[in-house]
């Protein structure tokens, strides 16, 4: 990634930046469960239902999906549950408290990266002030499970991930470096082949230096829109200072530790394949392409360089849509929004694919969001439906549109590696 334009417009010179705190983290006492690796789960959001959360529950009676995503009958039925789990798993001795107030440095390395950053609870600011920048649309009834989730557990479960172009030297860098070499408090591999390392962080002059350091820049949400959303809301209503003030966060500097930019896939749940290259007749160049996967994909890349294109499957065959009409954009696009913006993959299926040809509303029975290429496949074939495969957008494109204000619409992207979660919660009783 090319940082050398990015470095001076993350940099605030007013000094009103990132302002991280050091909390109290509830940690899995190790002792009391089969291992760290078996009672952590990728975000809530990536979790692939049912399978993957049936996986992930079996694995261990303490995994952390049974309080990002409880199961009940009634949506309220299970956050009680998720909180009556969480106060039964503090009493029992499952989780405790850390001794003392800390930031957490947390290191991942796997599939050829190695990242690190920091975890702690960054105060909480509007877009508009332009500290922490999201960059996609949320959707209201996600926001609002979430945020009955944290209002009634009174905790952060897994940390948002944030990035920020730092690449200077000190601050909070030199801290990561020179903690790294010191002895984890916790190291596991997961079951995805990644190794998850985590420090604390107590000595006052290494807090301040993060501190310095961290509050020149912005940071763009990678990760965490709906969580971000979430915890702006639960401050409006804790309206008197306090820890509903912060929410937990990994901080990333993206000019040390670049991430990964993945797509975030549609499966259109009431589609058939049939119908839905049916109705792109006149509107689309459609060709089928021979398969496996990963060469259909290949063949997505290529043509997405030359401008929007999309891969349909479901039907046990792979289809390539490319070369829009250019009438049916400049009809269907709103034009007070940047070039960058629309011309965005994401851009056209939501504005022309979805609202103007194919009538898809933009409800949860009719479109889920699968982060998993080859689960999106198998889950259309499953249901008969169509998966929209994409092609990930650049960070840079990412970053520009977040600075302009611009969101994109909602699961876009996917950055990674993304945080285990369960290493370590927060609990807004402790702070």
């Amino acid at each position: 990634m090319n940082t050398s334009g990015h470095a001076a417009a993350d940099v605030r010179d007013d000094a009103a930046g990132l302002r991280l705190a050091p909390f109290r983290g509830l940690r899995y006492v190790p002792e009391r469960v089969g291992s760290l690796a078996a009672v952590t789960s990728p975000p809530y959001d990536v979790v692939v239902r049912p399978d993957g959360l049936l996986h992930l529950e079996s694995a261990d009676p303490h995994n952390i999906v049974r309080l990002i995503l409880p199961q009940a009958i009634t949506a309220g039925t299970s956050h009680r549950k998720a909180a009556v789990t969480l106060d039964r798993w503090l009493a029992d001795g499952v989780l405790a408290p850390d001794p003392e107030p800390a930031l957490y440095v947390y290191e991942q390395q796997g599939d050829g990266i190695l990242q690190r950053g920091v975890i702690g609870a960054l105060e909480l600011s509007t877009p508009a002030e332009g500290v922490v920048l999201p960059h996609e649309d949320v959707m209201p009834h996600v926001v609002e499970d979430r945020a009955a989730l944290m209002r009634t557990t009174a905790a952060n479960l897994e940390p948002l991930l944030l990035t920020y172009v730092g690449g200077e030297e000190g601050g909070a860098e030199a801290v990561i470096e020179r903690t790294v070499r010191r002895e984890p408090l916790l190291s596991t591999t997961t079951e995805d082949g990644f190794h998850h390392r985590l420090w604390s962080v107590t000595d006052p002059a290494e807090l301040a230096a993060i501190a310095g350091g961290l509050a020149r820049h912005q940071a763009l949400i990678a990760d965490g829109h709906h969580r971000w959303a979430t915890y702006l809301r639960l401050r409006e209503e804790h309206r008197a200072p306090g820890p509903w003030n912060y929410g937990l966060v990994l901080l990333i500097d993206t000019a040390r530790y670049p991430l990964r930019v993945r797509a975030i896939h549609r499966l259109l749940n009431r589609l058939p394949v049939p119908d839905a290259l049916a109705a792109l007749d006149g509107h689309f160049r459609v060709r089928r392409i021979d398969g496996p996967l990963p060469t259909a994909m290949e063949v997505l890349a290529t043509a997405s360089a030359d401008g929007n294109a999309f891969l349909l499957a479901g039907d046990g065959g792979f289809h390539l849509v490319d070369r829009p009409d250019p009438a049916l954009l400049d009809r269907t696009i709103r034009t007070d929004r940047p070039r960058a913006w629309r011309t965005l993959d994401a851009t056209v299926l939501h504005s022309t694919l979805l609202e103007h040809v194919w009538h898809i509303p933009d409800a949860p029975e009719d479109i889920s969001y699968i982060h998993d290429t080859e689960a999106a496949v198998a889950q259309a074939e499953r249901r008969g439906g169509t998966a929209v495969l994409m092609h990930p957008v650049r960070e840079e494109v990412v970053r520009d549109l977040a600075r302009q204000g611009v969101t994109m619409p909602r699961k876009s992207t996917s950055f990674g590696p993304k945080p285990a979660t369960g290493l370590v919660l927060r609990s807004l009783a402790l702070d």
